[in-house]
């Protein structure tokens, strides 16, 4: 994804996990052509570093940091957590005292989730959590709270609060483009050592208990 001042250029998307190494590269070289510009054109690079499919972090990251280190430009990382609750903040900030919550599904009853308030602010740290039904009672109980991502289903069969609502989750390319230009603008980099994706949960290759 290519973008200008906030604006993405170009957009391609691949919801086959299995083929993220292969398609990746190919995707950016011919985004790239498309859009008019080279490589070298490019100014920083962004990321979203999780938590969500391991391949998809891996390679994700790994492509990013390569681009950053080979162009020496800096690297933008952006937690998709973080991300999903940006792209919908103007649908929930008009309701007072809303929260917001994104669920990304981790499988079983399982999701990625955080909370946070419409400005943003961090009620809870983006964690693992094994959904019941007395998931959020507390914050449930004071105010409503939206939610969205790929887990909500799974909470939705679950919770009959009155104050639970929920949110499509918009495409996040041009969310990722507004939140890494404000980061560009005030030089909040990551240095490209000590990045790594947010896995949130412990990662096991085959064959290791």
């Amino acid at each position: 994804m290519p973008a200008k001042d906030a604006v993405p250029l170009m957009i391609a998307e691949n919801r086959d996990q299995k083929d993220h190494a292969a398609w990746l590269h190919v995707a950016i070289k011919k985004m790239m052509h498309e859009a008019g510009y080279t490589m070298k054109d490019l100014q920083a690079i962004a990321v979203a570093v999780g938590p969500g499919s391991y391949t998809g972090l891996r390679v994700g990251m790994a492509a990013a940091k390569g681009f950053s280190y080979a162009l020496n430009i800096p690297l933008i990382t952006e937690n998709t957590l973080h991300l999903m609750a940006f792209s919908v903040k103007d649908q929930a900030i008009g309701f007072a005292d809303a929260l917001i919550c994104p669920m990304i599904d981790a499988r079983r009853m399982e999701v990625f989730t955080a909370l946070y308030s419409t400005e943003l602010k961090e009620l809870i740290a983006p964690v693992a959590m094994i959904l019941n039904k007395n998931s959020f009672e507390v914050y449930l109980s004071k105010a409503p709270i939206y939610f969205t991502g790929s887990g909500v289903q799974k909470w939705k069969e679950l919770t009959s609060s009155q104050n639970a609502g929920f949110i499509n989750t918009p495409p996040l390319a041009q969310h990722l483009a507004n939140l890494s230009h404000n980061k560009y603008l005030i030089k909040e980099f990551t240095d490209l050592i000590y990045s790594e994706p947010a896995y949130l949960k412990d990662f096991f290759t085959h064959g290791k208990k």
